[in-house]
């Protein structure tokens, strides 16, 4: 399929810590190396060059710490619903934030509306799985407090996107709980687990029930969709973010244990980090601020998940939200890794 032939991918330009520098700079990235066509959202103004990308004017801009629904209602021309609106009118094909959560998901919610028989919508993150394909877990966020029947949707959802995006046949769903046992877990999950096992649920998703899953099962492969409420869903996601980051920084802070850990840090380091480069400053070494994802010389397209020859560690050092770079004094090279968390799976 050629860009031609495609609509554009809405891009929310004022969506972000670092918006709308990186947002832009991350959307000419994809559109001259990828041939995704773009539209970028927001104030024009503060945009900036948008190089030869199509920009939808919005005037208001939707704050981090806004209330979702209130703010998608009353902020009509703000970048999220603007964006929103262009799916909905048919001048793009999806839209993208990297902003507000709760107001992207109210925004797609109220302005394109939900698929006829889903009574919620929900956040799907692909858990990277060691020399495998990743576990779809969701609910990771959206919906605080559910009932045994939207699970159930989650689990029929889930199966759909795992099937199609990542080619698997007939998908294992299993239920987060805190045992393997049905007789585990809070009255949610128990009357859940009851639906789940009844094969009538499944239709033509191809779905396969394996039962309940623990946390530490998250990151094997026990099942590839893991169901859950957003509340749950939402903490397993952010204990395994703040795990790697401590896992990283002990591995990096063991290399500059003394003499002998930094050499074999030199000769280590380069081959599992594939996404650095050399310095062109002599300056020393530091840690990389998140700030550094807005530079163009970003790698072209990271590995999105680990390979059979890759550790996990590496995948999480290139894609971290951290943007870790080695410490002081470790090699003369810095990660250019751009912001990129578990949430969003990219």
């Amino acid at each position: 399929m050629t860009e031609a032939s495609i609509l554009p991918i809405a891009v929310d330009a004022m969506g972000g810590d670092h918006a709308p520098g990186a947002i832009v700079e991350g959307a000419k990235q994809a559109a001259a190396e990828l041939g995704i066509p773009i539209l970028l959202v927001g104030r024009p103004d503060e945009i900036g060059d948008p190089g030869d990308l199509e920009v939808l004017a919005a005037s208001e801009v939707i704050a981090m710490d806004a209330d979702a629904g209130a703010s998608v209602r009353r902020m009509k021309d703000s970048s999220l619903v603007r964006a929103a609106e262009a799916v909905r009118d048919g001048r793009a094909s999806a839209m993208v934030s990297a902003g507000n959560t709760g107001a992207t998901m109210a925004s797609a919610l109220l302005r394109m509306g939900r698929i006829k028989g889903v009574s919620r919508p929900a956040i799907a993150t692909p858990i990277p799985v060691l020399g495998g394909t990743p576990t779809v877990m969701l609910d990771a966020g959206a919906n605080a407090e559910c009932s045994p029947e939207w699970l159930v949707q989650f689990a029929q959802m889930g199966a759909v996107y795992a099937r199609d995006r990542f080619g698997i046949t007939n998908p294992r769903v299993a239920l987060l709980s805190i045992g393997e046992e049905p007789t585990k877990g809070n009255p949610l999950v128990k009357e859940t687990h009851k639906l789940l096992a009844e094969p009538g649920w499944i239709g033509s998703t191809g779905a396969i029930f394996v039962g309940n899953v623990e946390g530490r099962d998250l990151m094997t492969d026990a099942a590839d969709v893991v169901v859950t409420d957003g509340f749950t869903g939402n903490v397993a996601l952010k204990t395994l973010e703040g795990g790697m980051r401590a896992l990283v920084g002990g591995v990096l802070a063991a290399f500059d244990t003394d003499d002998a850990t930094r050499a074999a840090s030199e000769v280590l380091l380069p081959p599992s980090t594939p996404n650095s480069t050399p310095r062109t400053s002599a300056a020393p070494c530091s840690w990389a601020s998140t700030a550094s994802a807005s530079s163009a010389t970003a790698p072209r397209r990271p590995p999105p998940w680990p390979t059979p020859s890759a550790s996990l560690t590496t995948w999480w050092w290139a894609t971290s939200s951290s943007t870790f770079g080695p410490p002081p004094a470790l090699s003369e090279c810095r990660l250019k890794a751009p912001r990129v968390d578990l949430r969003s799976g990219s």
